[in-house]
């Protein structure tokens, strides 16, 4: 079932857009795709809407969006804001030097990498994906920030997937979400 975040009335639009395909990538999981929410300029076009209209004038210098699905939303954001984009990849990714986080998710182990110098003490990031489940990749990412001097000031998610308890792990960092699949 879906549950509403926000009352405004683009909501709708976007969590009609959003597909649940199952046992993808594995038997047991309902993925949430995006991709029919991107063939759909006007929700995606609210889906960025929304975000922006959330951060701008919050002084926010870095949105960082992680692999890959971060990736579509964290640019057009970051540009919007007047921030700069950090991409935080899969390993083996970025040419020359990064620092890397370890961490677990639903249905594996992985690994997300940034470029030793993209972020800046002091700089305030805004972390961006598509999806949160677990919370392993939300928290490698901004260990990945934290470890530079950079203050997390929230985590955006279109979906969350409130059963898995990925806020929980957060440990207090508030998190944004458009939409929850119970």
């Amino acid at each position: 079932m879906l549950v509403l975040k926000d009352e405004d009335p683009r909501i709708h639009g976007i969590k009609t857009k959003i597909r649940v395909v199952p046992n993808f990538p594995k038997p047991g999981i309902m993925f949430q795709d995006i991709t029919t929410l991107l063939l759909d300029p006007k929700a995606f076009k609210d889906t960025i809407d929304l975000f922006v209209e959330r951060y701008k004038g919050k002084n926010i210098s870095v949105v960082a969006g992680i692999e890959a699905r971060g990736f579509i939303f964290g640019p057009p954001i970051a540009l919007a804001i007047g921030a700069k984009f950090v991409p935080l990849r899969k390993p083996k990714k970025l040419p020359g030097d990064v620092i890397f986080e370890e961490y677990t998710l639903e249905y594996g182990s992985d690994r997300l990498e940034m470029h030793v110098g993209a972020v800046e003490l002091g700089e305030r990031a805004l972390v961006v994906d598509d999806l949160i489940a677990t919370g392993g990749t939300l928290c490698a990412a901004m260990n990945l920030l934290e470890r530079v001097g950079a203050e997390v000031v929230e985590c955006a998610c279109l979906i969350e997937l409130p059963d898995l308890q990925g806020r929980e792990r957060l440990n207090g960092k508030p998190l944004y979400v458009l939409v929850e699949y119970q």
